[in-house]
């Protein structure tokens, strides 16, 4: 028989765990290749870009009326059609430079969420992909 101690501590995992918080949001995320500049955050400042080269567009849904150039995000792959697409455990920072729909180079899928390099799209999923599904939070 279980102790009254144990007897609680289960129920506070399982409380804990019904009320579990997220701050992230789910959405998908295309890639796009070079030329990048110029975009519609910062024109044509190359500085603008992380030396990790990890940033993207803000697809319509985050864009926010450019409310979105410079924010960073948090972004993790959680699927994708084909098995075995995401790379596990693998969450990168990314910093949000243009916008997706007005982009200079062309997403590999319209209406993503978020479209990344091909160096920040690479460091989650397979770069074979057209679009993955992801978990993202600013």
């Amino acid at each position: 028989m279980s102790s009254p101690l144990s007897l609680r501590y289960l129920f506070l995992f399982l409380l804990a765990t019904l009320f579990h918080s997220s701050q992230a949001d789910v959405g998908t995320t295309a890639h796009y290749s070079p030329p990048y500049l110029p975009t519609s955050c910062f024109g044509s400042d190359a500085s603008q870009f992380p030396s990790s080269n990890l940033f993207g567009s803000a697809g319509e849904g985050i864009w926010d009326n450019g409310a979105a150039c410079g924010r960073q995000y948090l972004v993790r792959c959680i699927s994708a059609a084909v098995p075995k697409t995401c790379i596990p455990g693998k969450t990168i920072q990314i910093k949000i430079v243009d916008r997706a729909l007005t982009s200079v180079s062309r997403p590999s899928r319209n209406d993503a969420t978020m479209v990344l390099s091909t160096t920040a799209f690479a460091a989650i999923a397979n770069a074979s992909a057209s679009f993955v599904n992801v978990e993202f939070q600013q």
